[in-house]
């Protein structure tokens, strides 16, 4: 068979056509295995979270009637109101931490949050929601850089010395919470609050971030990262305590 030009830039095309596809179905083949790694990298990384959490939390974690008593109770931050007004779930925190200092289990509240805004004050408000409750003023201590819950432990036991104490903060975020402090140093136990499941989607939403912040956790904990903010030595935990 004699094979015109034609024939010939026909079959060549053909070929390379061929080629063509095939390498197209190895780079999606190469795709589609990678996001799969990924998947399952995800999915492995977020379980090894959880039991990090869960594993070193474990036999930390009290009701408030039964929580070792310990020096300190550290608040951690969550929303203040334009008002200045705490919301429910930093409300609700700031109670425990109040019951726990006139039940005598705590000597000192350390409150913690976030301040990077002149007209956003977590701690500054929490100061004055305690106040206003009847709590000394001398007993409270105020954390202006605790902008999340890593930044909060490190900054605990870095600037203000505190070495044991009892984490506040709500149920789903507990285990963390006392997990992180403790992984950075502190003799921590926690009180997880439950009452403000009455508010049910923003429950909800919460519990879902949460799986994401195990993983920023733990990739905090691996890193050994600075919190966003250091600063000087605090006294103000050592003077709420004498």
């Amino acid at each position: 068979m004699v094979l015109t030009g034609a024939g010939i830039v026909s079959r060549v095309g053909i070929k390379t056509a061929g080629i063509r596809t095939a390498l197209n179905r190895r780079w999606i083949r190469r795709v589609l295995t990678a996001g799969a790694f990924a998947v399952a990298l995800g999915v492995l990384t977020s379980a090894g979270g959880e039991l990090w959490t869960k594993g070193t939390a474990h036999g930390h974690v009290y009701s408030e009637a039964e929580v070792p008593a310990a020096p300190v109770a550290i608040v951690l931050g969550a929303q203040v109101y334009d008002d200045g007004t705490p919301s429910p779930f930093l409300a609700a925190r700031l109670d425990i931490a109040k019951r726990l200092l006139d039940a005598g289990k705590v000597r000192a509240i350390l409150v913690s949050g976030d301040h990077s805004r002149w007209e956003y004050d977590e701690p500054g408000s929490s100061e004055v929601y305690l106040v206003a409750r009847g709590v000394p003023a001398a007993r409270i201590a105020l954390d202006y850089a605790g902008f999340d819950t890593y930044d909060s432990c490190a900054r605990a036991k870095r600037i203000f010395g505190v070495g044991e104490a009892i984490v506040v903060t709500q149920s789903y975020h507990i285990d963390r919470a006392v997990a992180l402090c403790r992984t950075l140093g502190i003799d921590a136990t926690g009180v997880g609050d439950d009452s403000v499941r009455i508010y049910t989607e923003p429950w909800r939403n919460s519990v879902v971030r949460e799986r994401g912040a195990v993983l920023k956790a733990v990739a905090d904990v691996v890193t050994r990262r600075d919190p966003v903010f250091l600063g000087r030595q605090e006294t103000t935990v050592q003077e709420a305590l004498s």
